[in-house]
């Protein structure tokens, strides 16, 4: 027997731990408590005979962390494992062509009034069924040909209730389909709201119209980019002008569990491979709470004189 096999032997019956089934018995390690005397193995807690024949104190066996130590063996650290999500490919909403999704929901939510003020925005006046509130969920934010939305927002005021409607594709092939039926939405009289949509969802738009080969709907609408006059206003007053901090300071809306804009390229690419639908709802969820907040922004800055390099925040505005 090999020197390693006999110190693994002899540490098993030190632990107190049986020898496999079905293994040979092997013998002892020779070298014993008494000099000069082989085939005898004594543990080496238990009491020992001195060269003049004295016994020695009996030596404690030692515990489990000791001879873990002994064999070289590391504790593990014992980390909490993060909640696994659970794993489903369903998606919500009904389904209009082959890998494309429509939802449409309503909310009970206060009227602005029957025409709005927009000279915040340095354009005139507008009736408040001609607005449209519209957002993008896009596969990054670089912009370019190769970026594509997968799932268009939009928010409406409709029969006494905001209506907000979401596409979105769940295949590449629809995307087509999609744009098709975003163009249906959009009325000649229509007025575009948007937050950063005229540097970023428009252009982006545009381009994946004009790579479908569809007309673009877009151009020649009045469109009121929020992010402008908020900027105008509150650059000096607040941290920062995004959207998230415009809709805390003036419509007190916190987000909840809210899944990053960052994060819904991964989501939606994740789930076309095949994995779980949980971040691509989430990604829903975030897209609507834009369009809603859309929405409020607007009624709030209702009647803004425009105000460029404005930087003092009105009377009851500032949080």
């Amino acid at each position: 027997m090999s020197d390693l096999a006999s110190k693994l032997a002899v540490l098993r019956r030190q632990a107190g731990i049986a020898a496999p089934q079905g293994s040979p018995a092997r013998p002892a390690p020779t070298g014993s408590g008494v000099p000069g005397q082989a085939g005898q193995a004594t543990a080496w807690w238990e009491p020992t005979v001195s060269a003049k024949g004295a016994r020695d104190t009996p030596t404690r066996p030692p515990d489990l962390a000791t001879l873990r130590r002994m064999a070289g063996v590391r504790e593990r650290l014992a980390q909490p494992r993060a909640p696994l999500r659970a794993h489903t490919r369903d998606v919500p909403g009904d389904e209009l062509s082959p890998g494309l999704r429509y939802l449409e929901q309503r909310f009970a939510w206060a009227e602005p009034p029957a025409e709005l003020d927009l000279s915040f925005a340095k354009l005139t006046t507008a009736r408040r069924e001609q607005f449209l509130h519209f957002d993008t969920e896009t596969t990054g934010l670089a912009g370019g040909t190769g970026t594509r939305a997968f799932m268009i927002g939009a928010a409406d005021w409709h029969d006494g209730a905001l209506r907000v409607r979401q596409l979105y594709i769940t295949a590449m092939a629809a995307e087509a389909a999609m744009l098709r039926e975003f163009a249906r939405w959009i009325e000649p009289e229509t007025v575009l709201v948007s937050y950063n949509g005229k540097s970023y969802d428009a252009p982006l738009l545009a381009t994946r119209y004009r790579l479908a080969r569809l007309p673009n709907p877009l151009p020649g609408r009045a469109h009121v980019d929020l992010l402008h006059p908020m900027r105008r206003r509150y650059r000096q007053v607040w941290e920062n002008c995004k959207m998230q901090t415009a809709e805390r300071k003036l419509l007190r809306i916190v987000r909840e569990d809210d899944l990053p804009g960052s994060e819904a390229p991964r989501a939606w690419l994740t789930y076309l491979r095949g994995g779980s639908s949980a971040n691509l709802v989430r990604v829903a969820e975030h897209n609507l709470q834009d369009v809603r907040s859309l929405s409020g922004l607007l009624v709030e800055a209702h009647g803004w004189a425009a105000m460029d390099g404005a930087a003092v925040s009105p009377p009851g505005y500032e949080k």
